[in-house]
């Protein structure tokens, strides 16, 4: 009996993530991603369409736009004062429009990203959000293996 995806499966698996601007995250060049289905390393819509899959399972699913990963917040695009951007990290850095910057979570356990989206002398404006969301996507899986 082929192995089956449940709400709480240990799964090693190759997935692609894509949006209107292209990939977001492909593993198909590199090593497979493992991960624990219950444990929030991928959004909750994301895990709910591999349930079920059985190891071996090669399938792409296109997802309405907002439902993988919500919709757009503008809440979460904020000014980020410089001073505080040299204290988190490289005082010298130069940002650049587009670039993908990782900071700190307020524990210091972890790390979330903003992409930023404007500059200017005294701070830079960052987009926290997930880049897809607000996005269709497709998601692309190859189940490799499943405990």
């Amino acid at each position: 009996m082929t192995p089956r995806i449940d709400a709480h499966s240990f799964v090693t698996l190759h997935y692609r993530l894509s949006g209107n601007k292209g990939d977001v995250i492909n593993t198909f060049q590199d090593k497979p991603a493992t991960l624990t289905l219950g444990a929030s390393e991928l959004s909750p819509a994301l895990e709910s369409r591999l349930l079920g899959l059985e190891e071996g399972a090669h399938v792409t699913l296109d997802i309405a736009a907002g439902d993988a990963f919500g919709p757009k917040n503008p809440e979460m695009q904020q000014w980020v004062k410089r001073a505080l951007l040299a204290k988190l990290g490289d005082p010298l850095e130069v940002y650049q429009v587009g670039d993908v910057v990782q900071f700190p979570t307020p524990n210091g356990e972890g790390q979330y990203a903003g992409t930023v989206m404007d500059i200017s002398d005294s701070a830079i404006q960052f987009d926290f959000n997930h880049p897809l969301a607000g996005e269709a996507v497709v998601f692309e899986v190859k189940v490799l293996g499943v405990l």
